[in-house]
């Protein structure tokens, strides 16, 4: 998976100050979402950007569905976490919004989920002009800005 989530929790609005039912979404399943309506891939194409079989995107594509139109229906709030994914690089950082894809995948090794974050070792690298520079530890890439174009870096 290639990016990175930053809102985790969607409700709806309650003068209350109801805490409504929550609906559990797991990250892959917000990213068939992203893959299939705001990337516009077919489902064949999102199915290879994820490493799954088509029908295997398509299934977890309508669970989704299912569940965020529960939550809007019947006013419940959504809880973004977990899931089957690995970020790029293996490290848990990421790109925000944009980036070289992952390989491999393993279970829970996104955020919150016992992955390992920060790796020491890589280049940041700018996807809108290709400057590169050593990654910080503790940094991740997408939070600095490259110093040719002021674009937000990724992950090599």
């Amino acid at each position: 998976m290639d990016f990175e989530y930053s809102a985790r929790q969607f409700r709806p609005f309650s003068p209350e100050n109801e805490i409504p039912e929550e609906i559990l979404l797991t990250i892959d399943e917000l990213e068939t979402m992203r893959l299939s309506f705001l990337e516009k891939l077919s489902q064949s194409e999102a199915a290879v950007h994820m490493e799954v079989h088509q029908s295997t995107f398509q299934r977890a594509l309508k669970k989704a569905l299912e569940k965020v139109t529960e939550a809007l229906v019947y006013g419940k709030a959504i809880r973004i976490e977990g899931g089957d994914y690995r970020m790029p690089g293996g490290d848990g950082t990421g790109p925000a919004g944009q980036g070289q894809g992952g390989g491999g995948r393993r279970r829970g090794q996104g955020r919150g989920q016992g992955g390992r974050f920060g790796g020491s070792e890589g280049t940041c690298v700018c996807p809108a002009c290709g400057y590169e520079t050593p990654h910080i530890p503790g940094v991740a890439c997408n939070q600095v800005k490259c110093e040719k174009c002021g674009s937000p870096m990724v992950r090599k």
